[in-house]
């Protein structure tokens, strides 16, 4: 895919590599932002809509009730589609703290991918699957969703003054927060052995670069800035408390800006360096 990708970035206009984009991204676009994340935030409208909100909590309420498997930004899905390496990560946690399975999930919707591996996960003996978000999805998830295995947290402080968490999730949500370095500094200090990063998009710049996502209506109307990480710069930093076990890849793969700048959306396996 990988090779097919740089063949058609070679051979064919901008113009039908957006076409490209939107028939095999599902019709979400990546444009050129604003120097800074404030000038791009003003050129979006943004994620936190109460409408969007309403869409992903009548999904995951369908998903609960078993209608389907899982959902993604509010789309439902009724095939088993697991995330190997991630699940891996998540068995490996389990296994090395003796079935115990205790995760952060930083940015995890309303448990989206707690439903997407519930059927594997139900067969450890203690689970505890934490979700730290924003205020409106804490809000709805414990009203509608939270139950004695997936609960909800305004912060990652106060996950922890409940939880021992052995594992965090990062999947799909670097890229949306203004500072994420701020938090991948915390991260060496939740007391987790196992990190797992997922859905995230890298290029081969030696800079982060900063785009705008603008999702299609058919999903929900949103659009908001999003960074591409450099994958050197990053991998620098994250080396310095984490050592990598393995990549992951995702399915989004190699994608396009409308300018057709080229970068892929991977995830990496790690485990705590001992100090």
């Amino acid at each position: 895919m990988k090779n097919f990708n740089f063949f058609l970035k070679k051979i064919l206009p901008l113009i039908l590599i957006r076409k490209f984009n939107r028939y095999f991204g599902g019709g979400i676009v990546f444009d050129d932002a604003g120097s800074t994340w404030d000038e791009s935030a003003l050129l979006c409208i943004g994620y936190s809509a109460d409408d969007i909100l309403k869409r992903v909590l009548d999904a995951t309420l369908t998903v609960k009730c078993g209608d389907a498997l899982f959902e993604r930004d509010s789309v439902l899905f009724y095939n088993v589609d697991f995330v190997w390496p991630g699940l891996s990560g998540l068995m490996w946690a389990a296994a090395l703290a003796g079935g115990r399975l205790n995760v952060l999930d930083f940015g995890g919707a309303l448990g989206s991918s707690y439903f997407q591996h519930r059927i594997i996960l139900s067969t450890l003996s203690n689970v505890r699957w934490n979700v730290v978000e924003q205020a409106h999805y804490v809000e709805a998830g414990r009203t509608h969703i939270q139950d004695d295995v997936l609960r909800f947290y305004y912060s990652i402080d106060e996950c922890l003054a409940e939880n021992k968490p052995n594992v965090i999730l990062l999947s799909s949500v670097l890229q949306y927060l203004e500072s994420p370095f701020d938090v991948i500094k915390k991260l060496p200090f939740i007391g987790a052995s196992i990190l797992i990063i997922d859905r995230t998009p890298f290029s081969k710049l030696a800079q982060d670069k900063l785009l705008i996502q603008r999702v299609p209506p058919s999903i929900y109307k949103a659009s908001y800035p999003m960074w591409v990480f450099s994958e050197s710069a990053f991998l620098n930093k994250i080396n310095q408390d984490w050592c990598s076990i393995g990549n992951i890849n995702c399915p989004e793969g190699t994608v396009y800006s409308n300018k057709g700048f080229e970068f892929s959306f991977q995830g990496m396996l790690l485990q705590r360096r001992e100090s």
